[in-house]
């Protein structure tokens, strides 16, 4: 009798200890697009020397969070495969070193550059991510991944309107994904690349967009559909630019987040090499949103990574789209970039 209360005291000490050293509050850090030059359509799409290293440098100050999210904009590849499009994404494996030394500990791979080095580019993906320790999800064959971090379990899925990636049309298997990861997680962070790209697309139709006669998706009603089946934090890339912001029924909404750094091939001329850095803190009991801020990027060319920009510009772009496109649960948002639930 004294061992069986003794056994049960123990436990009940360890469950106490574990609990009082969950963090009551999370902090997330998230950006869009990231890409550091492809082999395609040869190596001189690279940056010089073939170095990946310094390109953050400025903006790794503000990756200080429990949660640092970006998207994988292409795959890890060290040879070239038939039938690569004119954008084919491919990094050298050796990059996802830059992924790693920038601090990033959650990448979402599933968008519609994930097929550019076929099942070879998506396979080596997976194996480096592995090996270098990374959470991440997207492909049909990873959906979702669960992990714990300082107390705090987490639940993560990514989908894509593309084959092969865990595929955002199929409203079903989202909403099992979701459903399941909420059962067991104390937070859930969906992934979603979805939307028409370029400055056309930057505004919510509320409607799906088709974009080179593909059918890209409702960003408005799947995120509002991930947060009713249980998501606590939703974050969009796809369109290259940079959308809305909501907080709806107390999670937080970015509907795009534009392009970080995508060191090549894409167009960040304007509008689209301007990018923010979303830094936000959730209760871990709820999900609820508290507070955020953004910190306003640009890129410019000839490009040495995403930099501070003193002009608030995209800040300033998220303030005027937020205010056309979100009807009501609209966050408060300082011209300073902090940003609050709404009133």
């Amino acid at each position: 009798m004294h061992k069986i209360i003794l056994t049960i005291t123990a436990i009940a000490t360890i469950a106490l200890n574990v609990y009082s050293q969950r963090n009551d509050t999370i902090t997330v850090v998230a950006v869009g697009d990231i890409m550091y030059g492809s082999i395609f359509p040869d190596r001189s799409y690279l940056p010089p020397n073939e170095n990946y290293t310094g390109f953050l440098d400025e903006v790794k100050p503000y990756f200080n969070g429990d949660i640092v999210f970006c998207n994988m904009e292409g795959v890890l590849a060290d040879t070239l495969v038939p039938e690569c499009c004119p954008f084919c994404f491919g990094m050298p494996s050796v990059f996802a070193n830059g992924y790693k030394e920038a601090g990033f500990n959650l990448i979402s791979v599933g968008n519609n550059h994930a097929n550019d080095f076929r099942q070879y580019g998506r396979e080596n993906t997976a194996k480096i991510l592995d090996k270098m320790g990374f959470n991440w999800a997207g492909y049909a064959t990873k959906p979702s991944c669960t992990f714990t971090i300082n107390g705090v379990k987490y639940g993560f899925c990514a989908f894509s309107p593309n084959t092969a990636i865990a595929y955002l049309h199929d409203k079903q298997q989202v909403a099992n994904t979701i459903k399941a990861l909420r059962q067991t997680c104390d937070i859930v962070i969906v992934s979603m690349h979805c939307g028409g790209e370029g400055k056309k697309y930057r505004h919510l139709t509320r409607q799906d967009d088709y974009y080179i006669e593909q059918n890209r998706g409702n960003a408005y009603q799947f995120a509002h559909d991930a947060i009713d089946n249980g998501a606590d934090i939703v974050l969009g890339h796809g369109p290259h630019v940079t959308r809305a912001i909501e907080i709806y029924k107390g999670k937080f909404i970015a509907y795009s987040m534009g392009n970080f750094f995508t060191y090549n091939t894409i167009n960040i001329n304007d509008e689209m090499g301007l990018a923010p850095i979303f830094r936000f803190k959730v209760s871990a009991r709820t999900g609820n949103f508290i507070s955020g801020e953004i910190i306003s990027t640009y890129q410019s060319k000839p490009n040495k990574g995403p930099h501070i920009d003193p002009q608030k510009r995209v800040l300033k772009i998220i303030q005027e789209l937020t205010a056309a496109d979100i009807y009501d649960n609209l966050p408060r948002i300082s011209n300073d970039g902090k940003v609050l639930p709404p009133q």
